[in-house]
């Protein structure tokens, strides 16, 4: 059994402890949650800063973990998916070994789930041998209706290799097709199947659906690709695409820069099981933007958080990625980031029995916030993994 108090403890199924107690066993699961305690206990262990939950990382890219410092930053979206293309398979016989350290760095980081994107089998055996809780969504690229058939079966294929939870999702508006989301909305009718979009990342995509211009012409020309199929929408892709997702699913929409607030309203026509994920280190690697945080609050769907992959981000750090949104938004209250950063994601996760919040009889993880003034965090403030 283990005992710990700090300055306050957030569980996030009432108000903040001052001076509190949480009581584990020895395998993290939580005994007691304690407003006082016996100061002379010594079996107490005393931390300055903020215990918190266990981290939840909606979002992320566990099989790019290789490119690290190898896509030039601040160049926009298309060009990252090209260098992206072009240089994950060049032969790197790092890949695994590369794999393996971002697992061990996000579990330092007090990281306890994640929302992994995944095209291959690759991260498999690692995620089978994490301490982390993987779900693993296989993505689906292809924007042509006619090989609808055959992304299916190969993604089916790749999730029977993962023995971690997996769900098949498309990759982003402009690499899937209204054929493909058919199948996947027929095939979601008989299993419990999460979806992960990328969604708005970049305004190109919108320009694409609207119009059939931009970057992404190019960017099909450039691969050799006809893409005469493919018809302008003269609407926004999340006006254009949510209607076709799943009523019975949880969706998560990833990155939302260019989110409007028409879009966000849109959604209110909708009985869609919608959550938002931002990525705001991501989102200044590539393009030096963030999203319109503001226009979410008008918005009933919840918030969570993701580090994306090692290929557009310095590091996997859910706390780096608060840190980032409390630099821009200080009236942003770090009680508010926390539950982005953990409930929120648990519950997309449907983890939230287990995970997210600190209350008796889960086994959520403890992190310890150091460096946490005025209920605020600081540049300084740094995390540590307690239990």
């Amino acid at each position: 059994m283990r005992k710990f108090t700090a300055d306050y403890i957030f569980t996030l199924e009432a108000e903040p402890l001052k001076n509190g107690l949480i009581v584990t066993d020895d395998e993290g699961k939580i005994l007691a949650v304690n407003e006082s305690f016996d100061e002379k206990d010594p079996e107490i262990e005393r931390f300055n800063g903020a215990i918190v939950p266990g981290f939840i990382n909606a979002h992320c890219h566990l099989e790019l973990s290789h490119l690290k410092g190898k896509i030039e930053s601040g160049n926009g979206l298309v060009a990252f998916l090209k260098e992206v293309i072009a240089t994950r398979g060049k032969e790197n016989k790092d890949v695994l070994k590369a794999i393996q350290a971002a697992d061990k760095e996000m579990w330092k980081n007090g990281i306890v789930a994640v929302g992994d994107i995944s095209n291959t089998d690759v991260t498999a055996k690692i995620k089978t041998q994490s301490p982390i809780h993987y779900h693993t969504f296989i993505e689906m690229v292809g924007l042509d209706p006619a090989k609808a058939d055959e992304l299916m079966e190969k993604a089916i294929e790749t999730a029977n290799a993962f023995e971690t939870s997996v769900s098949l999702t498309p990759h982003a508006p402009y690499t899937l097709s209204k054929a493909l989301l058919k199948k996947l909305y027929n095939y979601c009718k008989h299993k419990v199947n999460p979806i992960s979009l990328h969604n708005q990342e970049s305004d190109e995509e919108n320009k694409f659906y609207r119009y059939k211009t931009g970057d992404f012409v190019k960017f099909y020309e450039d691969l050799g690709l006809n893409i005469d199929y493919f018809s302008p929408l003269s609407k926004n892709t999340m006006q254009a695409i949510v209607p076709l997702l799943p009523e019975m699913q949880r969706i998560l929409l990833v990155h939302n820069v260019y989110t409007s607030l028409k879009d966000v309203y849109m959604l209110r026509r909708f009985t869609k099981n919608i959550f938002w994920c931002f990525c705001p280190g991501a989102n200044l690697y590539i393009d030096n933007k963030l999203p319109a945080f503001d226009f979410f609050k008008q918005s009933d769907y919840p918030i969570t958080l993701g580090t994306d992959s090692l290929a557009s981000n310095h590091g996997l750090s859910i706390l780096e990625e608060m840190k980032i949104i409390h630099q821009h938004r200080e009236d942003f209250s770090f009680e508010t980031l926390l539950k982005w950063a953990t409930i929120n994601g648990a519950r997309f996760l449907d983890l939230d029995k287990e995970l997210g919040s600190l209350a008796v009889g889960k086994k959520p993880g403890l992190n310890l916030i150091s460096n946490f003034k005025n209920n605020h965090l600081t540049e300084k403030s740094t995390v540590k993994k307690l239990i």
